[in-house]
């Protein structure tokens, strides 16, 4: 409906004509808004899909669209999808088990053999969205978990490889055996599904619990009869670093195009940058040193868990947005994570304008922009501070995400495309192409140009209504690299 209200409004304003003008009368279409519009759609204990364990198929089905309706409505131009919560799985897989949280018993499919995964990369892309998948890569066995393992559980098929840890179940990343397994998994998706992205959170050895050690003394004393002469600290960095790595090159060996992202958490150290404080030290007690790994280049983006309010001095939004930037020396892309739950609580040291500022001092920095949503549920209210914020400022104008030059910079080949005109609207079609992932349209009104659409390249068609002076349409490239672009009469 807003979408429609907008084009009318065009209506109005612009002058009555029938069709556009010749491209020779009118500047050319300007660059394409870039920006990064994401949000997690976390789908353990069920945070934002689905809304319950156990709902029938045709219910998920119709909650998961709708998570891509709103989204498209946003204007966002990304979502990360949770697939693998706890070493199962929300796609159709040979390795493990459907999850417990889509049908209520871990092992359990949808009915008619639906596959989530492959729904939403579809949905998504007919929206010009990108579609990231999610694995956690350790954990194994949730608190809200409520099935009993499944027979092609990790915890029933390698149980030497998983640990006990207060509550939750870990594979245990000291373990040959359990990165290589993870890998797998994780590289099957790559293979069978057409994702735009791999994405790691912040869960890498489990944040610490009181009265609970993480017991990996078998794989590390097999570590040290091997040979291995590193303490065990240093080890289980070792560890982390060297998946962390394999996992960069193993995806782009396997789909070059293909981004890999991790959103730790937002502090490297506490400490680091000076006067920051924090409860827990990532490299001590996750053993994740994440500014080594932007130094190294073993990810195209990092996506910072910046939860924090500006305001709130011991882990200042900016200071550690500052931070962040300047690890990057290999000028990946740096997305922050926000959260804007918090905003709607309305609570100091929140500001009642904090998503707004938060945004905009993103976009303050010379580099490309972009931000991660914490979680999709904070955006399905109007709220003025939340998605009203969105709507109508943030997000009034559609963008498109950054390109990754690094992953492959050949422009794509511009669209064959033609007008058709039929009663008072107009019908911009085209023929798909295999090297392009979306169709940006343009479109010149009395206000100025205005990217109009953004869809999947496979739609192969649009509808505009008339009103319009020019039109103007271009490819995008898997990494994001755009085409000529090309007027249309």
């Amino acid at each position: 409906m807003l979408a429609r209200c907008w084009w009318l409004l065009l209506v109005v304003l612009a002058p009555a004509c029938t069709e556009p003008a010749t491209a020779q009368r009118h500047d050319p279409a300007p660059p394409l808004q870039r920006e990064f519009r994401a949000a997690w759609v976390a789908t353990v204990a069920n945070i934002d899909w689905p809304s319950r364990r156990g709902i029938s198929t045709a219910q998920a089905r119709q909650e998961l669209d709708a998570i891509v309706t709103r989204a498209s409505e946003l204007r966002l131009n990304a979502l990360v999808f949770q697939v693998r919560p706890a070493a199962d799985a929300m796609y159709r897989s040979a390795l493990e088990p459907w999850s417990e949280w889509l049908t209520g018993q871990q092992g359990k499919g949808p009915a008619g053999g639906w596959d989530p995964l492959k729904h939403i990369v579809d949905a998504c892309h007919r929206r010009g969205i990108e579609l990231h998948a999610w694995f956690n890569p350790f954990r194994c066995g949730h608190p809200s978990g409520k099935s009993k393992p499944a027979r092609n559980h990790v915890r029933r098929t390698m149980p030497r490889a998983c640990v006990k840890f207060g509550s939750y179940f870990w594979l245990d990343p000291g373990d040959p055996q359990a990165r290589d397994w993870s890998m797998r998994v994780i590289l099957d998706v790559v293979k069978r599904y057409d994702v735009d992205g791999i994405h790691l959170d912040d869960y890498f050895y489990p944040y610490p619990q009181k009265g609970a050690k993480f017991d990996d003394s078998r794989s590390f004393d097999a570590y040290r009869r091997a040979g291995g002469k590193l303490g065990k600290d240093a080890w289980r960095r070792e560890n982390i670093d060297g998946f962390v790595q394999a996992l960069y090159e193993n995806v782009h060996r396997e789909k070059p195009w293909v981004q890999v992202g991790i959103s730790p958490f937002g502090i490297a150290r506490p400490g680091q940058p000076p006067g920051i404080k924090a409860g827990i030290d990532q490299y001590a007690d996750l053993y994740a040193d994440v500014p080594h790994w932007l130094r190294q280049g073993w990810l195209d983006y990092l996506a910072p868990q910046l939860y924090w309010p500006i305001d709130q001095k011991p882990q200042s939004f900016p200071v550690l947005l500052r931070y962040w930037h300047r690890q990057n020396s290999r000028y990946r892309h740096v997305w922050p994570g926000i959260n804007p739950g918090r905003c709607l609580q309305q609570k100091p040291p929140c500001r009642p304008t904090e998503l707004t500022d938060q945004i905009r001092l993103i976009r303050d920095h010379d580099a490309t922009h972009g931000h991660v949503h914490f979680s999709f549920k904070s955006l399905r209210t109007d709220a003025p501070n939340v998605g009203g914020a969105l709507k109508g400022n943030l997000y009034r104008e559609l963008a498109v995400a950054p390109a990754t030059p690094w992953l492959g910079s050949a422009a794509p080949q511009a669209p064959s495309a033609r007008l058709e005109r039929h009663g008072s609207g107009v019908r911009v079609r085209w023929q798909p192409s295999p090297a392009v992932r979306f169709v940006v349209i343009q479109v010149l009104d009395a206000i100025g140009w205005h990217t109009a659409r953004i869809l999947g390249d496979d739609v192969g068609r649009c509808e505009l209504p008339a009103g319009f002076r020019a039109v103007a349409i271009s490819a995008l490239s898997r990494t994001g690299t755009q085409s000529a672009v090309v007027p249309l009469r």
